[in-house]
């Protein structure tokens, strides 16, 4: 599990380099706490960041899921474009909106990517696989199956 224990912490550090430009703007730009509106470059610089902290939501869960249940070094592969791609957004962003596209897209596709690759990991391999192999029990299902209800009548 090395890798997407490599991967984690460098999202965590570009997201905690991206609150630092925030707070930092905020002094260069004028924009005192609490406020979150004020200089249009400032408004783009917290709007990526904010953007950021979203798409983290997504991205941390979903590289470890895929990572434990498909493998490590493809979740870590998948992990580099996200981690490429936000600072690519976030610079671009910065610079002119219009031009964030590519970063966007790198690190919207990676996280994509990880819930469709697990998602489609678990249909392949029976749904209930893991957690039934945890110790959870399934009542309802006769045989395991989907669709094949027990109603104990």
């Amino acid at each position: 599990m090395e890798l997407p224990a490599l991967i984690t912490p460098i999202a965590i550090v570009e997201y905690m380099y991206f609150t630092f430009l925030v707070g930092f703007g905020r002094g260069k730009y004028g924009v005192t706490a609490p406020a979150t509106s004020g200089h249009p470059e400032w408004e783009r610089m917290f709007r990526v960041q904010q953007n950021t902290v979203e798409q983290l939501i997504i991205f941390v869960p979903a590289l470890w899921i895929l990572s434990m249940d498909v493998s490590p070094k493809i979740g870590a592969r998948i992990g580099v474009f996200f981690v490429i791609g936000r600072p690519i957004c976030f610079v671009s962003y910065v610079k002119d909106p219009a031009s964030r596209t590519i970063g966007f897209v790198m690190g919207f596709l990676s996280s994509a990517v990880l819930v469709l690759g697990s998602f489609g990991h678990h249909l392949q391999h029976g749904g209930h696989a893991v957690a039934e192999d945890a110790g959870f029990e399934f009542p309802l299902f006769a045989d395991g199956a989907p669709g094949s209800l027990d109603w104990g009548v």
